[in-house]
């Protein structure tokens, strides 16, 4: 059976070619977590996870020094066992943040070796639903210095001429009339039958300041409004779920399952947005994904199609994948040496083994952050 010999880690920070907004902050580069488990024939698989915009040490810290300890050495192919041991040795430096984001990482990696030492894509070694493409909406629409709505709007109608059937766009940082000309302009724009997403990013304060947003915005048909409030809100979740007939999706930072659980029993969210790289990686995915299948809740995974994809096409009550169409936002891509392809609204699923994709030398050449003792990027627990 396969043994771990090694875990390496490596901090990559992106700059984004132009500063962008949402509704509670601005992003100008993103920080990536990335690891490589290596198994003593040879065989790499690899995992990630963002790490925000300077948190990245923190990530490499628990990955060398907490969690890769744990693992090398043991079989790869005892997935739950590791990531029982590694949950418990991290119980109290983190359950949720950033330890639970190493330990994502560290938990894909070991899938994706698994997957690549059987030859066969991670989608068809989880256990396919589909077997050559998967749904998928174009996300975009975030706030840029002199961006008009008409901008927004012919940003948002090209995702429709490309063939995508559903669009995200961030709402929430303007005033609620404000907002209602912004969505108003992409509805026109896009036309009845798309389906149009709104994205908060934890922006509205209290039950009041959403239900004046809903108020001007039910009118455009959104298909769902994305993380109202804070995710410790619950509560609020709750009422807003309640007192609209837009869906209320949320979940994408938020780790573990009995968390994910409350959320569903409180009914909080009629949509999961279970992040891999977040929640405790493709271990606990699938276990939140089944959870919420239970209650009839479909899930509909944050960002990162490299991974989701194949979670999406290897679970049926997974909806749709978020499509970043190209790199100037959402830079991740600007790390591998292979994209995924959209083709009328779906994203066609890779045929390489494991993820199908592996990390660009000469982009970690680039980007990569030199350790504090100035050596290579790359630090090697064996």
């Amino acid at each position: 059976m396969p043994r771990i010999e090694s875990v390496s880690v490596c901090i990559a920070r992106v700059p984004l070619d132009r500063p962008v907004a949402f509704s509670t902050r601005v992003v100008a580069a993103r920080e990536y977590c990335l690891v490589r488990v290596r198994s003593a024939d040879g065989i790499e698989g690899l995992g990630y996870c963002y790490a925000v915009n300077t948190s990245g040490i923190v990530l490499g810290m628990a990955v060398s020094e907490l969690l890769a300890p744990v693992v090398v050495g043991q079989e790869s192919l005892r997935v739950e066992g590791l990531w029982r041991e590694m949950y418990q040795e991290a119980l109290l430096q983190g359950r949720a943040g950033g330890v639970m984001r190493a330990l994502s990482a560290i938990d894909t990696a070991i899938w994706d070796l698994n997957a690549r030492t059987a030859g066969l894509p991670l989608f068809r070694y989880l256990g396919a639903a589909v077997h050559d493409r998967v749904p998928a909406y174009a996300s975009g629409g975030y706030y840029l210095e002199g961006k008009t709505n008409a901008m927004l709007a012919e940003e948002m109608r090209n995702h429709v001429r490309d063939g995508f059937k559903a669009v995200k766009m961030k709402a929430g940082r303007l005033s609620p009339r404000e907002e209602e000309a912004r969505v108003a302009a992409v509805r026109e724009a896009i036309g009845p039958d798309v389906l149009l997403t709104l994205d908060i990013n934890n922006g509205w304060r209290d039950l009041p300041t959403a239900l004046g947003y809903v108020a001007r915005l039910e009118k455009y048909d959104p298909y769902w409004i994305e993380e109202p409030f804070s995710p410790d809100d619950i509560d609020n979740h709750a009422r807003l779920a309640k007192a609209t007939r837009i869906t209320v999706a949320t979940g994408e930072i938020e780790a573990g399952r009995w968390r994910f659980k409350d959320l569903l029993q409180r009914e909080a969210t009629t949509l999961l947005q279970t992040d891999a790289t977040v929640c405790g990686g493709v271990t606990e995915w699938r276990r939140i994904a089944a959870t919420a299948s239970s209650f009839g809740v479909s899930v509909s995974p944050h960002a990162w199609h490299d991974l989701h994809v194949h979670l999406v096409a290897s679970t049926p009550n997974a909806t749709m994948v978020e499509w970043m169409p190209d790199d100037h936002i959402v830079n991740f891509r600007r790390l591998i040496d292979r994209q995924l392809r959209a083709e009328g609204g779906d994203i066609l699923l890779p045929v390489e083994p494991g993820l199908g994709f592996r990390f660009s030398a000469e982009a970690i050449e680039r980007y990569g952050v030199p350790r504090r003792d100035g050596g290579d990027p790359w630090h090697t627990v064996a």
